[in-house]
């Protein structure tokens, strides 16, 4: 489904990616792991448009994707960013409806804002709230529900557990199963490892702009290395 070939981004003299090579098969979800300043949110902007490569090519269904982020988003790729990022003097309805913005199946979209609310009942409960007063919990179910109002087959998860309670990273991890079971393909950037590697297919792990080890998620979940480096505890 998606396919990102030889990546090299830089930040002035920084080379943030080199030479990256993931796949994400339709219907997966694929993690990718790594410390702080890896490089793994960087690596979900240059798919969807935000940074411009230096060199390298990104394929979406066997199409390079177009470098214009809107028209990314017409494709069917939505990132949910760190930090959610929601707009906080509008209504949590408002917020949903921003992510059907470039939708032209108008009949689908009051239909669709159902599941929505079904997927996060808190956010019907709140549907008239202004999204700044809702908790960092609820703030990320919002971003989460506004990337999937696009209606996108490939959604990019940046962080969606940072700075969230225990209790609210065990429901937001349940969600993200869910959100597969809706026939999505999930790009999942995560620093919980465990959780991360725990829900999903296939796994990347990222250090300094370079894949140091990829293959089955439970697998890799299984690696000594891996545990000791990510998880704080050796096998």
């Amino acid at each position: 489904m998606l396919k990102v070939e030889n990546l090299n981004v830089y930040y002035g003299g920084i080379h943030a990616l080199r030479g990256i090579d993931i796949e994400v098969k339709e219907g997966q979800i694929v993690s990718i792991i790594g410390s702080n300043g890896a490089g793994k949110s960087t690596l979900l902007n240059a798919i969807s448009g935000v940074v411009k490569p230096k060199a390298g090519m990104i394929t979406y269904r066997g199409k390079e994707v177009p470098k214009i982020p809107h028209k990314i988003v017409e494709l069917g790729i939505c990132q949910v960013p760190e930090g959610r990022l929601i707009f906080a003097n509008l209504t949590v309805k408002d917020n949903l409806m921003m992510g059907a913005y470039l939708r032209r199946d108008k009949k689908n979209i009051e239909i669709d804002l159902q599941k929505i609310y079904q997927l996060f009942p808190r956010l019907e409960e709140r549907k008239d709230q202004m999204a700044g007063t809702l908790s960092g919990g609820e703030q990320q179910m919002l971003a989460m529900g506004r990337g999937l109002m696009g209606n996108p087959d490939l959604i990019l998860l940046d962080e969606p557990s940072l700075g969230l309670a225990p209790l609210l990273v065990k429901t937001i991890f349940e969600i993200i199963e869910d959100i597969k079971k809706m026939n999505k393909t999930i790009l999942l950037v995560e620093q919980n490892a465990y959780k991360a590697l725990s829900i999903a297919d296939k796994a990347y792990v990222l250090e300094q702009g370079v894949i140091k080890k990829e293959g089955n998620a439970k697998e890799i979940l299984q690696d000594k290395s891996i545990l000791e480096a990510y998880l704080g505890k050796a096998h």
